[in-house]
């Protein structure tokens, strides 16, 4: 079976990998082309083309999807099957081309959370489980019959980074068993059901201030959900302050927004119904720190 691969991201390199050790013919990788970052603004390879490379595959780095010379190119390839996963959208020329068709890796339990972001808002939304689903693409985005689903809790101090890591594996995991089963001739999936009502759009700086005005677990929620990227925010002395890490502890009396510190130990914030202790933080160009390295060189206004 000619399998091509489609991603850009680390979550998707620990499925290729896993194809690729598999013994899967994966006869090519479609991939972001590079782009500049860092203060050097040299230009960089996407993780998926750094292992494709190391493994002497051939890629592909179309800036656009309709590109005919790209069309051409992946034709060629001859896929039998094509697997996406953390790429672009992609237009019906190209997950139509093989004859097996494209099936996706989704880190939510479909139809929750269709979207851009379903790990950020499974946690913001205090879920308590989130899961992987493979699917076959079809012209609705993330609505395709489903192949396989697995599940997994979120622990009630998971952040979005290490629910992204455990869903990675799992999906890696999922994946080849999906694979075994369009080998073995199962390519009709389970249709999905149209009537959930969480979604998980794209996250923009809006989403990630925190409102003081809200109860202690929307507010942790929150900053979990966000943690390590983009973090939830908010502000002090009028900068900026990324928060990572937090807790919370009984209030008795206190106005929301009202912040105490001792300037050395804690520095915490009132919300509706609790006091909020920032733990890990990061003002504007500075590094990521636990709040006593933060108030050794940070100085609250009155």
């Amino acid at each position: 079976m000619r399998i091509v691969f489609l991603g850009t991201p680390d979550f998707a390199v620990t499925s290729l990998k896993a194809v690729v050790e598999a013994g899967y013919n994966v006869v090519g990788v479609v991939t972001a082309p590079d782009k500049p970052a860092g203060r050097g603004l040299q230009m960089q390879q996407s993780p998926v083309k750094k292992y494709a490379l190391e493994k002497g595959l051939t890629v592909l780095q179309p800036t656009k999807l309709k590109d005919p010379l790209f069309l051409e190119a992946l034709r060629v390839l001859k896929a039998d099957l094509q697997v996406v996963i953390a790429f672009r959208m992609l237009p019906v020329e190209v997950w139509q081309m093989p004859k097996f068709g494209t099936i996706n890796l989704h880190a939510s339990l479909l139809p929750d959370y269709r979207g851009a972001a379903p790990i950020n808002w499974a946690i913001i939304n205090g879920e308590k489980e989130s899961g992987v689903c493979t699917f076959f693409l079809k012209h609705e985005i993330d609505t395709g019959d489903i192949l396989l689903q697995a599940k997994t809790p979120i622990g009630l101090e998971t952040t979005a980074g290490e629910l992204h890591d455990t869903l990675m594996n799992l999906g890696a995991k999922v994946m080849l068993e999906s694979l075994q089963l369009i080998e073995n001739g199962q390519i009709n999936g389970t249709p999905q059901r149209n009537d959930s009502s969480k979604t998980a759009p794209k996250i923009f700086k809006s989403h990630c201030e925190i409102h003081w005005d809200q109860s202690s677990e929307k507010i942790l929620n929150l900053i979990r959900g966000m943690s390590p990227y983009p973090a939830a925010f908010t502000q002090l002395n009028g900068k900026i302050v990324k928060v990572y890490k937090a807790s919370a502890s009984p209030i008795q009396k206190a106005e929301i927004g009202q912040i105490e510190t001792d300037g050395k130990t804690y520095l915490r914030m009132a919300c509706t119904d609790a006091w909020i202790h920032l733990l890990e933080v990061q003002q504007e160009s500075k590094k990521r720190m636990g709040i006593q390295e933060f108030l050794r060189g940070f100085k609250l206004n009155p």
